[in-house]
């Protein structure tokens, strides 16, 4: 797939972004017009990739005392290495204010439908998730859970996801969870529509 001369100030301009963020690394790179080719190792993961945005906003009925709606952000990348990177970022949906984090990474391992997604989260969890992706749909469940020491209560104890694209070519996501205190429970269900790839 070439770069099209219309792309090119565009793909120069994120160059120029990225050499802000890094500036000393990136004066080590040199610039290339042409994106990553992706690893064959996930590309049974590719429907996944783009920058995605809730439409309509999602449904949150869990561990919160009101049901809730929010926005939401995802960023699903690649650059060339076996795993995809991730950022999953709502916000509010009547302050726009930030809420929650996340960030991370999805392994496929070679040759199988086994998935690993790690994740890193601003409500001071991390976990590793594992299960399978088959076609367009990605089912994965908490197989370890770490937290800080300190960590508020009731604190998370499972966690499962599954995405899915659907026939209209949305992602969609949910997410279950238990805790100390509560059984497993549907905590949000979302829909995105990609907006970049």
């Amino acid at each position: 797939m070439g770069i099209k001369d219309s792309q090119v100030p565009k793909l120069q301009k994120l160059a120029k972004l990225r050499r802000v963020r890094f500036p000393y690394l990136s004066s080590l790179l040199p610039f290339s017009p042409e994106p990553p080719t992706m690893n064959p190792v996930v590309e049974p993961l590719s429907w996944m990739l783009g920058t995605w945005l809730s439409d309509p906003p999602g449904a949150g009925t869990f561990l919160t005392p009101q049901p809730f709606q929010y926005l939401e952000e995802v960023c699903i990348s690649h650059v060339g290495q076996p795993e995809l990177n991730f950022s999953f970022n709502p916000f509010h949906l009547d302050t726009r204010k930030p809420t929650h984090r996340e960030c991370g990474f999805i392994h496929l391992k070679p040759n199988t439908n086994k998935v690993a997604f790690v994740s890193a989260q601003n409500t001071v969890i991390v976990e590793v998730e594992e299960g399978k992706v088959n076609r367009q749909e990605l089912c994965i469940t908490s197989h370890s859970i770490a937290r800080i020491s300190f960590a508020k209560e009731p604190h998370v104890e499972q966690i499962t996801r599954k995405f899915r694209l659907n026939s209209e070519g949305k992602l969609e996501q949910t997410i279950c969870t238990a805790t100390t205190t509560q059984p497993m429970t549907q905590h949000v269900h979302i829909t995105y529509k990609r907006v970049t790839l």
